[in-house]
């Protein structure tokens, strides 16, 4: 089975793991990421604060090329990347003058025959078909996990219709569940980390990354599962930081949804680039026994 395969800015960059990480685990559940040809930026957060038409019509020109492959399903792992596409796509739907402004400029006319889908969305397909827990090859039992959407996956500036929960969405624990992990009933799963506001407003920044820390240490998890890029790498990589500056003392590792799967499907540490994160992320794998 192939599908249509969006990466998108930050898996090409800091998050290229989970690129690679997608396609491999992917793989082993009978799908084949076909990676469209000559993609662009989505605008992510950047077009929408300068020019609204630039905002629509950037992630457009992606939905354009791979109608055009004929693909009628296109898989984005980044919440930021599937935000920007899934809004632009609606929003041509809603107003076929805009549709046609923006098809003047493309070479690959937008149709409005591709399904946009969140990684989320295609794996659990997968759990409901069967076909994920039949590569699990390794129970990961011990690990409990505050699984972190950040707010961008479910909740949009536009009206979109989601299989999921707004507020409280639950396909990542459904996913999870399947490999034996824990999750936990919390109240911070689609908050906000800060996101790039980690750059221009780091005290805002770190005070809610310090929160969703928090709330998880409370709650007696052990690690965060999540899959937007920009998620991981703040609670990651600033996580040092915003634990000393609030008294925090637990360290919590960030683990990518695809890297918990692959552990699962029977994968190694290297294969997975696990040992490539801020906070140590195999010592807790070291003492469940999963290395």
């Amino acid at each position: 089975m192939e599908i249509a395969y969006y990466p998108g800015c930050t898996l090409q960059a800091s998050a290229s793991l989970y690129d690679e990480q997608c396609k491999k685990i992917f793989s082993k559940i009978g799908i084949n990421l076909i990676e469209i040809e000559d993609w662009n930026c989505c605008g992510a957060t950047s077009a929408g604060k300068v020019n609204d038409f630039l905002a629509t019509a950037m992630p457009a020109r992606n939905i354009g090329i791979a109608e055009t492959a004929g693909f009628t399903e296109m898989i984005i792992p980044c919440s930021a990347c599937y935000s920007r596409t899934i809004v632009a796509q609606r929003q041509m739907e809603d107003n076929q003058s805009l549709k046609k402004e923006i098809n003047r400029t493309l070479v690959n006319k937008v149709q409005g025959n591709i399904k946009i889908s969140s990684i989320l969305e295609v794996l659990l397909d997968k759990v409901k078909c069967g076909e994920l827990a039949e590569q699990v090859k390794k129970n990961l039992k011990g690990l409990t996990a505050a699984c972190y959407y950040g707010c961008l996956l479910t909740r949009f500036p536009y009206h979109i219709d989601i299989p999921d929960n707004v507020e409280n969405p639950q396909s990542m624990e459904n996913i999870i569940k399947v490999l034996g992990v824990k999750s936990l009933d919390w109240s911070y799963k689609t908050d906000c980390c800060g996101a790039s506001a980690a750059i221009n407003d780091e005290d805002t920044a770190l005070n809610l990354m310090a929160k969703i820390m928090k709330d998880a240490v409370a709650r007696n998890a052990n690690c965060f599962v999540v899959t937007c890029p920009m998620c991981q790498f703040n609670m990651d990589a600033y996580q040092d930081k915003f634990c000393e500056i609030n008294g925090i003392t637990k360290r919590l590792p960030v683990y990518f949804i695809t890297e918990l799967i692959g552990l699962a499907f029977g994968m190694g540490i290297e294969e997975l680039q696990i040992d490539r994160h801020f906070v140590d992320c195999t010592v807790l794998l070291e003492e469940l026994n999963f290395l």
